[in-house]
């Protein structure tokens, strides 16, 4: 069954909505007053709170009928998150060479998409899975390419026979990308009168990963 559903929750209400990454750490203070610290997540986890861009009867309404088409916590499906959404800074225009994605072997003619974060001491790499269609480019050495197929619903970019890159290349892309989430709850409660009177629906989503 594949990751998430190739629907997109509707982005005017994620455009206000609130959340980010999340990681899991353990800090142990000992006896001498030193911390020992120690990561219990390889990747970060991202979280939502979609009722911040709740501000309608109508946007309710289609919460509703996405976490009914969803059933509830069942299935994920593709979120945007507008704060991290592109492989570039977000002022500005993604290109083929935003980010390094592999290096050709000769043989190899697949490879995943990829956002790193940081410098290279501390530099984290994000597998891409919901990459958004037409919007993937990619470059070999720095030079653009249409010679490949990518798979939104995996992010995998594979080259065309006869493309395949020679061996010791860079193989880089350009991307806008969604994430794979879901609800984190299988029940919506909003109580009319204090929604009218804005009070703001907790509503969470959570990112999935394979």
């Amino acid at each position: 069954m594949p990751l998430f559903d190739d629907a997109r929750f509707p982005t005017a209400i994620s455009r206000r909505a609130t959340g980010g990454p999340e990681r899991r750490t353990d800090v142990v203070t000992t006896a001498s007053g030193r911390e020992e610290r120690n990561s219990r997540w390889a990747h970060s986890r991202r979280r939502y709170n979609i009722g911040f861009g709740i501000k309608s009867l109508t946007d309710l309404q289609q919460v509703i009928a996405f976490f009914e088409a969803r059933r509830g916590r069942l299935y994920a499906f593709r979120y945007k998150d507008f704060t991290d959404y592109k492989s570039c800074a977000p002022n500005a225009t993604v290109a083929a060479t935003d980010q390094v994605i592999g290096t050709g072997t000769g043989t190899a003619n697949t490879f995943q998409l990829v956002k790193h974060y940081g410098v290279p001491l501390r530099d984290y790499q994000r597998v891409i899975f919901a990459p958004v269609a037409g919007t993937v480019l990619v470059a070999v050495n720095g030079t653009p390419t249409v010679n490949f197929i990518t798979d939104a619903t995996t992010g995998l970019v594979t080259f065309n026979a006869g493309s395949i890159p020679a061996a010791g290349a860079t193989i880089t892309a350009g991307f806008e990308f969604d994430v794979p989430v879901r609800f984190d709850t299988d029940q919506i409660t909003v109580n009319l009168a204090h929604f009218n009177a804005g009070d703001i629906p907790d509503i969470a989503l959570v990112e999935v990963r394979p």
